[in-house]
């Protein structure tokens, strides 16, 4: 009995040697992988940026007088009149990588700074209309988080906030269409913000 029970052990240390083996060397290929393309990025000239989508607050079509002598609705209008004149850009879901071999390295700093003002963005208008949304004022959380979606936003409350409003509005139609541009989206967030959907959508009524 001893025997056996030897023999299926020796089996499974080699199993796991095999395993554990072909595991480094699967990373060894991703991590020679990941420096050949540094390497590149790192090498590659500056670039035009006419394919660079950027973005434009929209302040005449925007409610900025609901509730302007709250003080916390009052920040963020004076985060977002903060980035009136600044570069706008959604780059999530790109590597500094990415962008170097896109755009050429020295265009980096400022796609980054782009980006970064992408993201405070994003923040702004999902509490800005939450603090409208809170107050009763609706159809005014209705109209900033429709532009965040625009922007293809991947902050996942304003996804299920404003489902959460096409639903009690009867416009579950509309959750279609929300579901649509979560699919596109380039982002880790991307799943979860599917699931919200797909758990507001229409059949779930």
């Amino acid at each position: 009995m001893k025997l056996p029970l030897f023999a299926s052990f020796i089996v499974f240390c080699v199993w796991v040697s095999y395993q554990l083996k072909r595991q480094r060397t699967k990373e060894a290929r991703l991590d020679d992988s990941y420096w050949a393309r540094e390497a590149a990025a790192n090498n590659t000239r500056k670039k035009p940026l006419d394919d660079v989508e950027y973005i434009t607050i929209p302040f005449d079509f925007l409610p900025m007088h609901t509730l302007a002598e709250d003080n916390k609705v009052a920040e963020c209008h004076q985060i977002l009149l903060s980035l009136r004149d600044q570069k706008i850009v959604n780059l999530t879901g790109l590597t500094n990588t990415d962008l170097k071999l896109r755009y050429g390295v020295a265009n980096l700093n400022f796609l980054a700074d782009c980006d970064q003002r992408y993201t405070s963005l994003a923040r702004t208008l999902q509490k800005w209309a939450s603090l409208l949304y809170e107050a009763g004022y609706t159809d005014d959380a209705k109209t900033i988080l429709e532009f965040a979606v625009s922007t293809k936003t991947d902050v996942s409350s304003t996804y299920a906030l404003l489902s959460d409003i096409y639903k009690k509005e009867g416009q579950s139609d509309k959750i279609e269409s929300l579901l649509q541009i979560a699919e596109g989206l380039n982002s880790a967030m991307k799943p979860t913000i599917v699931r919200i959907l797909q758990e507001s959508g229409p059949c779930n009524d």
